[in-house]
């Protein structure tokens, strides 16, 4: 039995974005990458802004003794420092370098995040449609995850919710912009969040944290501002990275941030140090904190990702596509002209069009699209979305 039960469980349970790329991988050998037209994996190929490759070639003739050993597990302090500076800014509360643990991108922000909170058997509330390692990292920790869903524009349902917080709910995930609609949370909805959320925690007699994740938040077009989870409830703990922002997803650097007014700080701070180091993460990359720390207000340019949205979105809904029309991040998500998501998904597939069905989300009857592709494999797939549209009479 070489692999334990809970792995190979995993393994049989894995993420549909990555069996989707796997499947990729097999047809550009069968039939020449430049037929196959891969909208599977949020992996950005927009290359990381002027001002990294700057401070890279700085860092590089510049050297400082002593750049590249270990430092505190939280991170450098200047970097902390830097990160605190610019959520403030951004926040307007009182964030400092004490408030800041610095990680490997926010996945590794996540499970820090959660083994810190969660005891054996306690539930980890997230909302369909949801990213789907949330899944996973929960269960690493013995968490256990409910889903909760969500309104026909992906919004959470607040009475659901509600209705689904108990005496072992130690925790909400919110993803905004969302992976994998694209939708952005707004004001509005956070303050009715984190009332109810107040109110909850206060009948209980114990903090349910929110998590906000928060990789796309300078992913977000048509003048439409990212709202401020941390504004309306203490009991916040950011989860980001720089993956998307920076385009450095390869680089694994990222960072958690509590809310100063957080309850309990001191002893979750100090956690989340502990399972920064014995998950075996020790520190964020020692490079990376050096290179980023100068860059906190600096961000890819979103002009190209606006306009592929566009060109897709307007392509795909005058083929017949139903879906609402993303706020952020890099993805759509339409509904199915079946209810079996999956084999619709096998359909495109056979036109050598890949994307990820809904329910590798925890939503059948939609499919993800990654547009963080090159133009060429955007304008390639519009062929095989046609024919099987016209297939099932949208066009």
């Amino acid at each position: 039995m070489p692999a334990s039960d809970r792995v190979k469980k995993g393994m049989a349970e894995s993420s549909w974005i990555r069996r989707m790329f796997e499947e990729g991988i097999d047809l550009k050998q069968k039939y020449g990458a430049d037929r196959v037209f891969d909208l599977s994996l949020g992996n950005p190929i927009v290359e990381p802004p002027p001002e990294f490759k700057s401070e890279l070639r700085r860092l590089a003739e510049n050297p400082t003794p002593g750049m590249h050993r270990y430092m505190e597990n939280a991170g450098y302090p200047e970097t902390r420092a830097s990160v605190a500076n610019q959520l403030a800014d951004e926040t307007g509360i009182r964030y400092t370098g004490g408030d800041i643990v610095m990680t490997c991108g926010a996945a590794a922000a996540l499970n820090i995040a959660i083994k810190t909170v969660v005891n054996n058997g306690d539930e980890v509330i997230i909302f369909a449609p949801y990213f789907a390692e949330y899944f996973h990292y929960i269960s690493n920790h013995y968490g256990v995850p409910r889903v909760v869903p969500t309104d026909d524009r992906f919004l959470p349902k607040l009475d659901a919710l509600d209705a689904a917080i108990g005496p072992k709910t130690r925790a909400i995930i919110i993803n905004s912009p969302n992976n994998p609609s694209g939708v952005v949370y707004q004001d509005d909805f956070l303050a009715s969040l984190g009332s109810l959320l107040q109110k909850r925690s206060s009948q209980l007699g114990q903090a349910v944290y929110l998590l906000s994740d928060e990789p796309y938040k300078r992913l977000i077009y048509d003048g439409v501002k990212f709202a401020y989870p941390s504004r309306h409830y203490a009991n916040t703990i950011i989860v980001n990275s720089h993956s998307k922002d920076l385009a450095l997803p390869g680089e694994r650097i990222g960072f958690i941030a509590i809310h100063p007014d957080c309850r309990d700080r001191v002893e979750l701070l100090d956690g989340f140090v502990y399972c920064n180091r014995t998950l075996g993460f020790v520190n964020a990359p020692a490079f990376m904190q050096h290179a980023v720390r100068r860059l906190q207000a600096v961000s890819v340019s979103i002009t190209d990702y606006q306009r592929k949205r566009d060109f897709l979105y307007d392509n795909l809904t005058r083929m017949g596509y139903s879906m609402l029309k993303p706020q952020g991040a890099f993805y759509m998500f339409p509904k199915t002209p079946i209810p079996d998501d999956v084999a619709f998904i096998r359909e495109l597939q056979q036109e050598l069009v890949l994307t990820v069905p809904g329910q590798g989300f925890g939503t059948p009857g939609y499919f993800r699209i990654s547009y963080c592709i090159d133009d060429r494999t955007i304008e390639g797939s519009l062929d095989g979305f046609r024919k099987v549209a016209r297939r099932y009479g949208l066009c």
